[in-house]
């Protein structure tokens, strides 16, 4: 009998600033396939409980394939490839990059296009218990109690940081929620355009236009649902036109709106949106 589980939660007030989300899934007995792992505001961290996380294409695709156990990815703007052979499970920590710091102990600029053993950082030690721990686990509601405890006792205090950070996080929580000019925010905290680049770049590992369009992008894909008109949709999230909004879907998910639905969804429910015309990009 084929198993097919997916659940998001929240994770404990302690973490709020540093942890957005959890997700756990749980597949067995499915078709084989292939994922896009997409561009986000949000690092991941990512623990199996079973088999490996087995990357095709990284983000940077320099970077050679692989299996892991565990994972923690920065920001980065390609998309991964992640495939199964119908069986995986584990868990996906949604980190925010200034909460990076105080859990990891580095800024988020340095893992930017980057997937890493998170061992390298945590410690072996620390993985292996904690995927020894959510394999024990009676159900989803115990597993993100795991992490609660985990990333919290993880929680340190941050050094003094380079003088500004709180110039970077202002513009970060401006951009992931408005997008607006960069030299209007430049000009709010401060300093010019270009010293606001260099620095927001040096802490996140993206410029600011870069992280602006990553975080539109990531509520345009979260709002894409079947039955969603592209021309609503592109006019919703800000963009010129629908033009627009295929052109950063196939920028950030290789892909246009369509065919991503397409794999997502299943092709029946994409066929919704066919009349929308996108694959003229694809």
């Amino acid at each position: 009998m084929a198993v097919d589980q997916y659940t998001q939660a929240r994770p404990a007030a302690r973490l709020a600033g540093h942890v957005a989300f959890y997700s756990g899934y749980r597949q067995r007995g499915v078709p084989p396939g292939r994922h896009r792992g997409l561009p986000s505001p949000y690092l991941t961290l990512i623990f199996t409980m079973d088999e490996p996380l087995v990357i095709a294409e990284h983000p940077d695709r320099r970077q050679a394939p692989g299996s892991y156990g565990a994972l923690l990815g920065g920001l980065h703007r390609r998309p991964a490839t992640i495939t199964h052979d119908g069986c995986q499970s584990g868990v996906q920590v949604a980190l925010h990059p200034l909460g990076c710091r105080a859990l990891l102990g580095l800024p988020a600029g340095e893992l930017a296009d980057l997937d890493v053993d998170p061992a390298a950082i945590l410690g072996e030690g620390l993985v292996a218990e904690v995927r020894e721990r959510l394999c024990a686990a009676p159900g989803w509601p115990a597993r993100f109690a795991v992490l609660d405890e985990v990333l919290a006792a993880l929680l340190r205090p941050v050094p003094a940081g380079p003088a500004g950070l709180e110039r970077v996080a202002y513009v970060w929580e401006d951009l992931r929620r408005n997008a607006r000019p960069i030299g209007d925010l430049a000009g709010e905290v401060g300093w010019s355009a270009r010293h606001l680049t260099d620095r927001f770049r040096a802490e996140l590992g993206l410029r600011p236009k870069e992280a602006a369009r990553i975080a539109r992008f990531d509520r345009a894909r979260r709002a894409l649902r079947p039955g969603v008109r592209l021309a609503d949709l592109a006019a919703e999230q800000g963009y010129a036109d629908q033009s627009h909004l295929v052109r950063e879907f196939q920028a950030f998910a290789g892909c246009a709106p369509s065919r991503w639905l397409s794999d997502e969804f299943g092709f029946v429910q994409a066929a919704a949106v066919a009349g929308d015309h996108d694959d003229a990009y694809d």
